[in-house]
């Protein structure tokens, strides 16, 4: 039994090293971390062979150069729906204006439902960047895209000749929201606060990036510490509940030597629960310390979504929102490969309320205690499922210790049980008692 009980201990710690493994050879693969859970997928060349991304999952693919292709969801009548997908291009390559990705929902006849462009702008890199598209029900019944079926999502990339030639990765992600118990106001706000706060108090403190949405530390209100590399782009989550604001800058540190000015050298994004984009800034260097500050935000709302304007439209939910900020390889050239000091202030104002009334569970669009708690720790989305991995497996190999244990317990009460109804004349076959 004590051999039994090392070997079972054993197994344990070899399984645990295996379960470190994948994340490690997604490292070593790809600067950006996908989603633990992202399961292939193949886009297809037209509606009829496209693939179904059910609801509440994620998906990785690939689009190439001047790409297009297709992914079906089936949708109900009851609930809003939305398909995000983040392009993850290879990082420090060339991008031109409007290259990036148009994605677009479709019903069956073909009418277009909504569409969003992700672009990489007036910054001519690439890096990962994200858009989404949504069937929103109407609680008069008089939109288009409202009835219960298959519709199709369409992935396009747009490139220009001299853009990057490689292949894209995608990670596409299907979430459903509830419909309202009672229906709310149909406008948003027209006055909200837009003055930014005073600079969070206490001193810069450190956090380091993650890698994407997936592994992004969470963040509080303060001031976050850490280095940047040319060409890598850093991401942190914050929780922003109903009727609260997220405010936030970024500082660039000043370089040992050099002058040189380089534009868009950095830029700061900020999405938002359904990794829908909201808004972003860029910053120019010139080897002094600069800062750039995101455009304020209305507070979080829910009828925020029935604005023309597409970033206070995007502050539809509550839950976590995404900040990540890319440093242009270009600095390279004028300041070496060294990391440049990259400081985030994160204000979140507001006193949160209890939001619209899901007639069911929120889901993501939502903020707990548990919420809470991850922000003042820093813990990411990849610490969450490492930990509930660990437990699972500490779990299971507990209860294979255990079956283990009562299989030997039950052997030696049955070869107890055996001696014990022996008569004195019959042979002893298990040998002396000292022999056990």
């Amino acid at each position: 039994m004590r051999g039994t009980g090392r070997t079972a201990v054993a197994a344990v710690a070899a399984l645990c090293a295996v379960a470190g493994l994948p994340a490690q050879a997604r490292a070593a693969e790809s600067p950006y971390t996908y989603d633990n859970a992202a399961q292939r997928v193949k886009g297809a060349a037209t509606t009829t062979d496209s693939a179904q991304l059910k609801p509440g999952s994620v998906y990785r693919d690939t689009i190439k150069k001047d790409g297009k292709v297709y992914y079906r969801v089936d949708l109900d009548g009851e609930h809003n729906a939305y398909v995000s997908v983040v392009v993850v291009p290879p990082p420090g390559g060339k991008a031109e204006y409007g290259d990036g990705v148009k994605v677009s929902l479709q019903d069956g006849s073909g009418s277009q439902c909504s569409y969003e462009d992700a672009q990489f702008g007036s910054a001519g890199y690439t890096r990962p960047i994200t858009a989404y598209v949504e069937r929103a029900i109407d609680p008069d019944g008089g939109s288009s895209c409202q009835s219960p079926g298959a519709y199709y999502v369409l992935v396009e990339r747009t490139s220009k000749s001299t853009s990057t030639p490689q292949d894209w990765g995608l990670e596409i992600r299907h979430l459903t929201e509830p419909r309202l118990k009672a229906a709310g106001p149909t406008k948003a706000p027209e006055s909200w606060p837009s003055a930014s706060p005073q600079p969070p108090a206490g001193g810069p403190k450190k956090r380091a990036g993650g890698t994407s949405y997936y592994d992004a530390p969470a963040l509080r209100e303060g001031e976050w510490r850490d280095d940047i590399k040319p060409g890598q782009t850093l991401f942190y989550r914050v929780p922003v509940d109903w009727g609260q604001q997220i405010f936030a800058t970024a500082e660039l540190g000043s370089a040992t030597a050099g002058d040189e000015y380089v534009g868009n050298a950095l830029v700061l994004s900020l999405d938002n629960p359904a990794r829908g984009h909201v808004s972003e800034q860029t910053l120019g260097y010139s080897g002094k310390q600069a800062t750039l500050a995101l455009e304020p935000q209305p507070p979080v709302t829910y009828e925020n979504r029935f604005d023309s304007d597409t970033s206070t439209s995007a502050m539809r939910f509550a839950g976590w929102y995404y900040l990540s900020a890319t440093l242009s390889p270009e600095v390279v050239a004028e300041y070496g490969d060294k990391p440049v000091p990259l400081t985030l202030r994160v204000n979140v104002t507001g006193q949160a309320n209890e939001g619209p009334g899901y007639d069911g569970d929120a889901g993501p669009f939502a903020v707990t205690d548990d919420d809470q708690d991850a922000a003042a720790s820093g813990q990411s989305g990849s610490d969450a499922d490492a930990t509930s991995g660990t437990m699972k497996l500490v779990a299971a190999a507990g209860i294979g210790v255990g079956v283990v244990l009562l299989l030997g317990l039950g052997g030696w009460t049955l070869v107890a049980r055996r001696r014990a109804s022996r008569t004195p004349a019959e042979p002893a076959q298990y040998g002396p008692p000292n022999s056990w």
